[in-house]
């Protein structure tokens, strides 16, 4: 197979590259998840000579073992004038002040709405069985009625049992009682990275020979390249899939590898913080002034067509997970909101996370001014979706671009905070 190609139109960069504070953490080419820890839904090495990943498999790493790291002791405190009406994380106190003044009905019916999508996804199991999946990508490779081996089906309830038992908060599946052979799964964006907040949907399909081959994964893609390992044809480029090359531990162990191994590996090592280094041609140029500065550009690009593509799946939900695509993004408007208000204030792309920007070198440069219009602009389009999900609020909250002449400066300011 052909090493990929990103198609990027390299823009004109200065000289100076951003670069962000090396992590001392790493994460191995094929995750072994019993060598990790979930927290706060990332991974967590618990292996201190855990080895990072091995660069043949088209260099997804995680970059500087940070996509999972906690927030920095540092904090950025954005300016509590925003786009879009909505207050930054350092002005929460008098945003409630100010609530105070409105009717007491009208605040008991939002809190009454928020608890119920709150309750949903509390309640949301992260695995369970469904009775069909009629619209599922590799629904007509297969039928109900069809036989399977005894080695098959054991090792899909073995599957079934360890997701059950481990998913992490961020991954939900869905399996199919009368097709064994048929699964979906959901992964949320991890934050400090381009993806984060975002739902990306998964369909799966267990071959007559698995466990001896890997389940084959197609990626709803809306018609999207998010990733240079994610096609907009729906194809998963990953070694532990046979998709792309690697070393004897780096592919599917027939006796060794799991569905829960597979969907992490597709969390940490594709939708990481620096997708653009995942492209093996690329890869080399890490840590250069031009790689971290088309890097840059790649990720602008890439949380712009994140944000179409929760667009793609609030409009279009997957089946089965119709109410979880609705509440999630009821429950995470504000946030997706605050986020690209940050963007949009010339935060970089990948630096949000709990509801403020992580540290980052203070010589770094802000996003470029196409990538804060570009976000403003189809944020209207995300504020409409979000509207009609019955997050009434941001109805009057939208905001034209930013102007060029008079934001060539973050609004970021920097605080220190004790933790």
């Amino acid at each position: 197979m052909e090493p990929d190609v990103v198609e990027i139109a390299p823009p004109l960069f200065p000289s100076g590259s951003r670069t962000r504070k090396p992590r001392k953490a790493g994460i191995p080419e094929v995750i072994d998840v019993e060598h990790y820890e979930f927290r706060n839904g990332g991974l967590v090495s618990n292996n201190n000579n855990a080895n990072l990943v091995d660069k043949k498999n088209k260099g997804k790493s995680i970059q500087d073992g940070s996509l999972y790291d906690h927030l920095a002791d540092e904090e950025v405190v954005m300016s509590t004038t925003q786009p879009w009406g909505f207050p930054s994380s350092s002005s929460k106190r008098s945003r409630r002040s100010s609530s105070a003044s409105s009717s007491r009905p009208r605040a008991a019916v939002e809190v009454a709405v928020s608890s119920a999508q709150a309750n949903f996804l509390s309640d949301f199991k992260r695995f369970d069985t469904v009775d069909n999946f009629s619209k599922h990508h590799y629904a007509s490779q297969g039928n109900a009625s069809k036989q399977h081996s005894r080695t098959w089906v054991k090792k899909i309830q073995a599957d079934w049992k360890i997701l059950e038992n481990d998913l992490p908060e961020t991954i939900s599946v869905r399996a199919c009682e009368s097709r064994m052979d048929l699964m979906r799964a959901v992964i949320v964006g991890a934050e400090g990275t381009p993806y984060h907040e975002g739902l990306f949907f998964f369909d799966i399909h267990f071959p007559d020979t698995y466990p001896s081959v890997p389940p084959m994964v197609h990626y709803h893609s809306g018609g999207l390249r998010i990733n240079p390992n994610l096609y907009n044809c729906g194809k998963v480029c990953l070694s532990l899939l046979g998709t792309w090359n690697g070393n004897a531990r780096e592919k599917w162990l027939p006796q060794e590898s799991t569905m829960l191994q597979l969907l992490v590996s597709i969390q940490a090592l594709i939708l990481n913080q620096k997708p653009y280094f995942n492209e093996p041609a690329y890869g080399r140029t890490k840590g250069t002034p031009s790689g971290e500065a088309h890097s840059k550009f790649y990720s602008e690009n890439v949380y712009v067509l994140s944000l179409r593509t929760m667009v793609y799946s609030m409009r279009k939900p997957p089946k089965h997970f119709e109410e979880f695509v609705r509440s999630h993004y009821f429950e995470r408007a504000h946030d997706i909101v605050r986020a690209s208000n940050a963007y949009i204030d010339g935060a970089p792309v990948g630096s949000i996370v709990k509801g403020g920007v992580q540290d980052i070198e203070e010589s770094s440069e802000s996003g470029s001014m196409k990538f804060r219009t570009e976000v403003a602009t189809f944020m209207k389009t995300v504020v409409e979706e979000l509207v009609k999900l019955g997050v009434k609020e941001l109805e009057d909250k939208l905001k034209p671009p930013p102007n060029a002449e008079g934001s060539n400066k973050s609004n970021c300011k920097r605080s220190l905070s004790s933790r």
